[in-house]
């Protein structure tokens, strides 16, 4: 919206270009969203408070957990309000890409919003069935993964690349819809997996998300898109500002969310943040490079298929209990030491691949 604004004062004002530049919006982004976070952030858990929004804690879970039965819960309500109106300040609204992104964020905060609803509000124990959760997700995932492949501008933006290898580009044509689906759907249930302790799913999304915001700023420069040799998405360096506002958001929602929380972001956040994550992949082309980025998502709904798997063929646990982390509480890990040392993990994924762009 400002870049519109910017471009009648430069008439003015030379000066007013500034906000032309998408690093400088990026910052921006950043710091209006974490405003917006901590500002509105005590008005948000005060009204869920009042209205009992409370968390529902499962019985069979770690005892650790019974003491936050009744926080507030549907927080993640609190990042979609920042990641949109920090986006709509900053971002080029004539960007398609800052639109889809947005689109696809809140219609899966709103299935996350209805699942929340029907089980706390409602006091359905079983909320959303996820047959229709599974259902509408895979709808919107279809619907923006056939817009992003009927407007691309060539093979660039519909083609894989892999990691490590230099020329090794996979174009698979329309398959390109049905891989971009599961990782939007995908992501989107393995960040929901993984909010299970206090701020143990924000930070990782936090830093997953930054990462990607960079890449896609690259993907989007001639230059450094050329260097790296990595597709040139044009537009794609707009995703930084939604990049930033989900950083910011991220990080205001982690000041009320850190141990002991006050809040939680329940399924209208982690599942909006995990399709945020997955649709911002697809933008930059770097699908596998999230795969490794997001290795704890990726880790925490892969213990939950192994165990399933393992209950129904042999009757047996691999793990105490899943997802991964209550496995390591029950090991007798105090909730703080699993919470660290998944971030720790993350970041060392994180900067490795980002590593990748160059060891090709």
């Amino acid at each position: 919206m400002l870049v519109w604004l910017s471009d009648y004062l430069m008439r003015f004002d030379s000066n007013f270009a500034v906000l032309q530049y998408i690093t400088v919006r990026g910052i921006f982004s950043v710091l209006t969203a974490l405003f917006v976070s901590l500002m509105v952030g005590p008005s948000v858990i005060k009204r869920l408070n009042h209205h009992q929004i409370g968390q529902v804690v499962r019985d069979d879970g770690p005892e650790t957990h019974f003491s936050k039965a009744g926080t507030p819960t549907m927080g993640g309500a609190l990042i979609l309000i920042s990641i949109v109106l920090s986006t709509l300040l900053w971002s080029d609204l004539n960007n398609h890409y800052v639109w889809i992104l947005l689109l696809v964020t809140l219609s899966f905060g709103v299935i996350g919003w209805v699942d929340d609803h029907k089980k706390i509000v409602l006091k359905n124990s079983t909320g959303l069935s996820p047959r229709w959760k599974f259902f509408w997700q895979s709808m919107i995932g279809l619907i923006a993964s056939v817009f992003l492949y009927e407007t691309a501008a060539g093979l660039n933006e519909t083609s894989y690349i892999v990691p490590f290898f230099k020329d090794v580009v996979l174009e698979l044509g329309i398959l390109y819809i049905a891989i971009s689906c599961f990782f939007i759907v995908g992501f989107s249930n393995a960040v929901n997996l993984t909010d299970g302790l206090d701020g143990l799913a924000i930070l990782p999304a936090v830093m997953v998300g930054g990462a990607l915001g960079i890449i896609a700023y690259l993907a989007g420069h001639n230059e450094f898109s050329a260097y790296l040799n990595i597709p040139n998405v044009v537009g794609s360096g707009e995703v930084v500002i939604f990049a930033g506002a989900l950083v910011g958001a991220g990080m205001g929602f982690l000041w009320f969310n850190t141990y002991p929380a006050q809040i939680f972001m329940g399924d209208v956040g982690a599942l909006s943040l995990g399709a945020a994550l997955g649709l911002m992949a697809i933008v930059s082309r770097h699908e596998i490079v999230l795969l490794i980025m997001g290795g704890v998502f990726v880790v925490e709904t892969a213990s939950v298929i192994i165990q399933v798997i393992s209950f129904k063929l042999t009757g047996r646990r691999i793990f105490r209990m899943a997802p991964l982390h209550h496995h390591f509480e029950l090991k007798g890990w105090p909730e703080p030491r699993v919470i660290v040392r998944f971030w720790i993990i993350t970041v060392m994924l994180v900067l490795f691949g980002l590593a990748t762009l160059k060891l090709r």
